[in-house]
């Protein structure tokens, strides 16, 4: 009896640290249920593909990303290839040149168009690359193209030249507009039909990403490698979006994915998150952003 009160104001110190906690980030199931980033690991170091949907200026989720990349990089003995939404396909020969050490980051960033959070959100990861010597593939569709696509429909792509056509997914494109995702996209947009062939030009824009963003990643991973792909969460989330396409073109691929989430609390995952993902991973709504 003595021995267990002398015991109680160590686990009463013990709670109360606990309690003050701050923590950047908590993990949870699709299914809204507490998840063990360990345990976690290992779930998706089996996987053929894994997409981290992220909310662009997140800092922690681009944190966890590198991280991800160093964990399944030596779980997987360097069998890792890595995936950007970040990089066009005509800049492919620039990510090459850079993550070979060819290029230097003064004529990379210069010449590959990188966002303007390239340097603290996603430089590390290429520096990974570079360190460890493991590829990097651009998958999104130059952004003229999808630009062109919104204004004037997937109809505007058919007067490219072939060399240009080779940076898109084949053409030409059938688009699923009963998809959960391009559904949404239209609900928000309006149902107002003087406005719906703009809403289909915007919705075809959004499928050239999704579906050349698959084409590439699919070619991009040799046999008994893992890919691990960036995008924002919109292109992954409940399973939809890219991987629509992937599974069109392989669909025995065993695919994992993540969403980056913001709430106001962590201790529980919002109902409006569930099955949002595989894994979710919540940040604090005031989290500082990149941007």
């Amino acid at each position: 009896m003595l021995k267990k009160l002398l015991l109680l104001p160590l686990l009463l110190t013990l709670l109360s640290f606990r309690t003050a906690d701050k923590p950047a980030y908590r993990l949870f199931t699709g299914g809204g249920k507490p998840a063990d980033y360990d345990k976690m690991l290992k779930e998706l170091a089996a996987a053929d593909v894994v997409f981290f949907g992220e909310q662009h200026n997140d800092p922690i989720a681009h944190w966890l990303e590198l991280q991800l990349a160093k964990d399944l990089l030596r779980l997987r003995q360097g069998q890792l290839v890595l995936g950007l939404e970040m990089f066009e396909r005509d800049v492919q020969p620039l990510v090459d040149g850079y993550a070979t050490g060819e290029l230097d980051d003064k004529a990379f960033e210069e010449q590959s168009r990188p966002w303007p959070n390239y340097g603290t959100d996603y430089k590390p990861l290429l520096q990974l690359a570079r360190q460890q010597k493991f590829r990097v593939v651009g998958t999104n569709v130059p952004r003229r193209y999808a630009s062109q696509v919104a204004k004037g429909s997937l109809s505007a792509l058919e007067a490219l030249p072939a060399a240009e056509k080779a940076w898109l997914v084949p053409l030409p494109l059938t688009v699923d507009y009963t998809l959960p995702g391009y559904q949404n996209m239209a609900k928000m947009f309006g149902d107002d039909a003087a406005h719906a062939a703009g809403v289909q030009n915007i919705i075809q824009a959004q499928a050239l990403k999704d579906a050349t963003m698959a084409h590439f990643l699919n070619q991009a991973r040799p046999e008994g490698h893992l890919l691990l792909h960036i995008n924002g969460s919109y292109h992954s989330d409940n399973h939809d979006g890219i991987l629509a396409y992937l599974r069109q073109y392989n669909p025995k691929l065993k695919v994992k994915t993540i969403s980056a989430v913001t709430q106001e609390r962590l201790t529980k995952l919002e109902k409006e998150h569930e099955q949002q993902a595989d894994f979710v991973v919540v940040v604090p709504q005031d989290m500082t952003k990149t941007y």
